[in-house]
């Protein structure tokens, strides 16, 4: 459904009533396509103290894309180098490197903070880097005109594993997202022989893929160069043969909470998968006080149970190949709740705790990464059946002040996915415009 407010304050009369008004402004966000594949401008590498990584994070980038410079009176993106912030007078840094520049960003452009690990053996130190989350919160809540901002943390010698993640954070494909921490451990990232097609020759299996989010997900996966094995339910198998057809991609209907859903999984790729995308989900809405048995059961076998059993048959039976990803769809409802939604959070809440759990041990004993998106409010045929206010609200309670779509939590997934995320394991990444809901 087309969001009329975000047509309207487009308009010359629109953006002269909003502001008289004191309503939000959302900005049309640039995502990606062909034309426009990365930030149209260049980025500014900046300090905060005497960093021992300068020199390494600045080839880092000069991979990345954008051509990075000192100085740039209308940057598209910043980077500011802040792992030596170990003091809270050194945080005065943050503040001389960013304020003379925030200003002249560019519309849609990004802001990157580096950090790193609040130590646990040294407290001025952490409460200098965990300043830093709560600087680029609030600064992501500011910022306005479509730029986003966020927290990088890199473990130590792990400055050439966070390629993929700043090639992600520096373009149009991480458009909805802001006000993130992601971490980055040491673990050494995979080659990628073309960053335009990084999932070549890779297998992946989306469940859910017969329309909405699934298939977005399917749809960029294919893109990147993967072949892509769509899962739905049998009865959505129209849909799902049109989508997989589309793409070129295998079409299996199969109910994700049968039984022997592994092994049908398991006989659909003979050779192993790549990558696993748990992203089948279903709502039952009812307060607890109204909700039958029915009802929550339903919703935690699918939304949840069903990803703890598939996946643990997948990774015993050797079914996802070491350098594989799992990636699991989670929701800003399991971080924040929703009224009339307990069964549902508490499946999404689930998968958080599943992926916290389970990420080091699939990495140690299968050479496997576990993530998470946490969708917040996306454009789908779900949200457009939502009454009119209750829509507007949730389009408008996030930094962006708009919905994101589809694509914004496709793109997630396929950067996770990518075999040069080795480094990014255990993240729960909302995508959300950074919801003004939830931590």
């Amino acid at each position: 459904m087309a969001d009329r407010y975000l047509h309207l304050t487009g308009t010359a009369t629109g953006r002269f009533m909003t502001r008289k008004l004191g309503l939000p402004q959302p900005a049309r966000l640039r995502r990606w396509t062909l034309e426009t594949p990365a930030l149209t401008g260049p980025v500014l590498h900046l300090t905060a103290g005497d960093s021992a990584v300068t020199e390494e994070l600045g080839a880092v980038l000069a991979v990345c894309g954008p051509e990075v410079v000192a100085r740039a009176d209308r940057p598209a993106g910043i980077v500011l180098d802040a792992t030596a912030v170990d003091t809270a007078a050194g945080l005065g840094a943050v503040h001389a490197a960013l304020h003379p520049v925030v200003r002249s960003l560019a519309p849609g452009g990004r802001v990157v903070v580096v950090g790193v690990h609040p130590s646990p053996d040294d407290h001025h130190q952490a409460a200098a880097q965990q300043a830093l989350e709560g600087f680029v919160r609030s600064l992501g809540k500011e910022i306005g005109k479509g730029a986003t901002v966020q927290l990088l943390r890199i473990a130590p010698g792990a400055v050439a594993g966070a390629e993929s993640t700043l090639r992600f954070l520096l373009s149009p494909r991480s458009a909805y997202i802001s006000g993130q921490v992601i971490e980055v451990t040491a673990a050494a990232p995979d080659p990628v022989a073309d960053w335009a097609a990084p999932l070549t020759g890779r297998t992946a299996l989306v469940t859910g893929a017969a329309r909405g989010i699934g298939a977005s997900v399917a749809s960029v996966l294919a893109r990147d160069g993967a072949h892509v094995i769509c899962l739905d339910i049998p009865q959505a198998q129209e849909d799902l043969v049109r989508t997989a057809d589309r793409l070129g991609a295998t079409a299996l209907p199969l109910d994700i909470t049968a039984a022997d859903a592994a092994e049908r999984i398991a006989a659909a790729a003979p050779d192993g998968l790549d990558i696993l995308v748990h992203n089948a989900g279903i709502t039952r809405d009812r307060r607890l006080a109204n909700m039958s048995a029915d009802r929550w059961a339903s919703v935690i076998d699918v939304n949840l149970d069903s990803v703890l059993r598939t996946t643990d048959a997948l990774l015993k039976a050797g079914t996802v190949n070491r350098g594989g990803r799992i990636v699991a769809t989670a929701s800003i409802a399991g971080i924040a709740g929703n009224n009339g939604q307990t069964n549902y959070a508490a499946s999404k809440a689930g998968i958080i705790g599943l992926v916290r759990s389970l990420a080091p041990r699939a990495a140690a004993d299968h050479g496997v990464t576990v993530n998470a998106v946490a969708p917040g409010f996306i454009e789908t045929k779900m949200t457009a059946a939502v009454p009119l206010f209750i829509r507007e609200a949730g389009r408008r309670m996030n930094s962006l002040s708009q919905g994101g779509l589809p694509v914004d939590v496709a793109e997630t997934t396929a950067w996770f996915a990518q075999p040069a995320s080795s480094a990014v394991n255990g993240q729960i990444v909302r995508v959300c415009g950074q919801s003004l809901l939830g931590a």
